[in-house]
């Protein structure tokens, strides 16, 4: 069943999560077949994440897993949700994604991001200095310059990449994408999926402090948790699953993503409980009827021109078919 019309664009965010019980290599598989059913249901984008050092997250390489789903795929946008820009040097991702453009034209999306998506440890085995998180203005600057087209005499040109205008979104959880992506006139994606605290504020800015650069006018995406299932009872017990890694994070316990229970409150400490739904409250979670109603109320409270729908479930089946659901909640008003 295919559905095609949907309240707004609705898009999906992948984290490439690896199961309890599963390999890497499952994981990577897992991501194919969902961006397959992304496309088949009408999803708008399909974007996977860079994170590092994280047992519970097969993305790390995530241009490379990029161009693997859009080479399953034929329609559906590819993109990144995001690159962690402070790990790189601009040059070096306008190639990756200038690459992925012409293999793939008019399907790639590049997401940026200031956090490095992993500790310090592992933000230094990467070879980038503590410091490069203060240059991301600078640097997401020079590469929208060497993704559009080149100067005479410019000396550093990126091949592939240069002329590709692959289209680049600002990432953040903070206000700080939110007043560069306004600045530059740049669409922007708020992550609120797992960090909602300036989510209101965030919007506000970025909406009210627009000026017309790459984009004509503001394009904000709201990233959103759902879990969909048959029943309001197996949905809970799939958002366990992530309720679950959030404390393991939380705790300093990182791990794979950890099969779901009946009841979280037998298994948590009930103030980490807290803090996870705190931080997971930007959710619609249930059956089709309770996934629309939640859908529809964040819709009407935050006006997104998109939304980036984040499904952390563990098994595989299941997950693809909370995105089904979720494409008939989105379609039933």
């Amino acid at each position: 069943m295919t559905h095609t019309s949907f309240a707004i664009p609705a898009s999906v965010l992948d984290l490439a999560p690896v199961p309890e019980g599963a390999t890497v290599a499952d994981a990577l598989q897992n991501t194919i077949a969902l961006a397959q059913d992304a496309e088949r249901l009408g999803y708008h984008r399909y974007w996977l994440a860079e994170h590092h050092n994280m047992a519970g997250i097969a993305s790390a390489a995530t241009a490379v897993v990029i161009g693997q789903v859009a080479a399953a795929t034929s329609r559906i946008r590819v993109g990144a949700g995001g690159i962690m820009l402070p790990n790189h040097s601009p040059l070096v991702i306008a190639e990756q994604f200038g690459t992925l453009e012409t293999l793939f034209p008019g399907r790639i999306d590049l997401g940026l991001g200031r956090a490095p998506g992993s500790d310090q440890l592992t933000a230094t085995a990467l070879r980038r200095n503590h410091s490069s998180a203060d240059h991301f203005p600078e640097d997401v600057v020079e590469l929208l310059g060497l993704l559009g087209d080149s100067a005479d005499g410019q000396p550093v040109r990126a091949v592939p990449g240069e002329g590709t205008h692959v289209p680049v979104w600002i990432l953040g959880s903070s206000l700080f994408g939110a007043q560069l992506a306004a600045h530059l006139g740049l669409p922007y994606a708020f992550a609120s999926h797992f960090a909602p605290d300036a989510l209101d504020q965030a919007v506000e800015i970025y909406r009210g402090r627009f000026t017309p650069g790459i984009t004509d006018a503001p394009r904000f995406m709201l990233a959103v948790n759902v879990w969909a299932a048959d029943t309001q009872q197996e949905a809970r017990r799939l958002m366990s699953s992530q309720q679950q890694a959030f404390i393991n994070l939380r705790s300093g316990r990182p791990g794979r993503l950890p099969r779901p229970v009946d009841d979280i409150s037998k298994v948590t400490d009930p103030r980490y409980l807290a803090l996870a739904d705190r931080a997971l409250r930007i959710s619609a979670v249930g059956d089709k009827a309770a996934v629309a109603e939640g859908l529809k109320t964040l819709i009407s409270n935050y006006q997104p021109d998109e939304l980036l729908v984040c499904s952390a479930i563990h098994d595989p089946v299941a997950r693809r078919r909370s995105h089904e659901i979720t494409t008939e909640a989105l379609s039933s008003f």
